[in-house]
């Protein structure tokens, strides 16, 4: 393979287009994103080892030091992991939200972003994917979305293993919507919002108001699948944009915990 660049490693240079100064990307990060181009496009399989380093210094035409350099962006990526010693080396990992939605949350502290608006975010994304589901739904997720809501029954009297079930049923009514965009972006959210249920249980878990919250929930799950069983899209969305306010309002009630910052930091 052709080398990315006429020059190795070292640090990105800088020149002007138009007037406009623009950066030159490192070479370690050109090599990582060809690497990274591989693993998306699955050239390079989940769990499967990279090539020697050897190789892939004679491939980009680079020294150990940018190969490892680009080694660890895509590590800082999750990308790849990276196992050190003899027997070590790289090995290719299948891209997670769950690092997006790492990178999110520390966005949101940064700006004081408080817990209500990340709710509101929630109620905009959530909302309509149950209309989705109504509309676009199969046999199969059907299934699915009554075995979530037995299984929450049964978890009636353990607070924690039921808010646990509660919140994987509202994931699942967002994977079945079948919109893969609008599930990255719940998952960047959910990671904020899943923290803030743990906390409530922590709060008042077993009391009555809990009790009372956690029935009128599990009534709206219930509701919510027979109207996406009847395929009716917007008395769905209408129920599930209903069920999100009034979770908002019960988790945010009397909290001390007023921003992203609080919960997470």
């Amino acid at each position: 393979m052709t080398s990315t660049t006429g020059r190795q490693g070292g640090g990105g240079g800088g020149g002007r287009v138009n007037g406009v100064k623009v950066r030159v990307p490192k070479m370690a990060e050109l090599v990582a994103a060809q690497l990274r181009r591989k693993i998306v496009r699955g050239e390079l399989a989940e769990g499967e080892a990279l090539p020697a380093e050897s190789a892939l210094m004679a491939e980009f035409a680079v020294s150990r030091p940018t190969l490892r350099e680009a080694f660890r962006v895509l590590e800082s990526e999750s990308l790849i992991s990276v196992r050190r010693g003899a027997r070590g080396g790289a090995r290719v990992q299948t891209p997670e939200g769950t690092v997006a939605a790492r990178y999110a949350g520390v966005v949101l502290e940064y700006r004081g972003t408080t817990l209500k608006d990340v709710y509101d975010a929630r109620t905009v994304i959530e909302a309509p994917c149950a209309g989705l589901l109504a509309e676009g739904r199969t046999d199969e997720d059907l299934v699915r979305l009554r075995a979530a809501v037995a299984e929450a029954e049964t978890l009636m009297d353990n607070p924690s293993a039921f808010i646990r079930a509660h919140m994987e049923f509202h994931a699942l009514v967002v994977e079945l919507a079948g919109n893969e965009t609008l599930s990255v972006l719940n998952g960047m959210v959910r990671h904020i919002i899943d923290q803030a249920n743990w906390s409530h249980v922590d709060l008042d878990a077993g009391s009555p108001e809990n009790v009372r919250a956690n029935r009128r929930g599990f009534r709206a799950h219930g509701a919510l699948v027979e109207l996406v069983a009847a395929r009716r899209t917007e008395a769905a969305e209408e129920l599930w944009r209903l069920h999100l306010q009034e979770a908002e309002d019960y988790l945010l009630q009397n909290r001390s915990m007023t921003t992203v910052l609080d919960l997470l930091g």
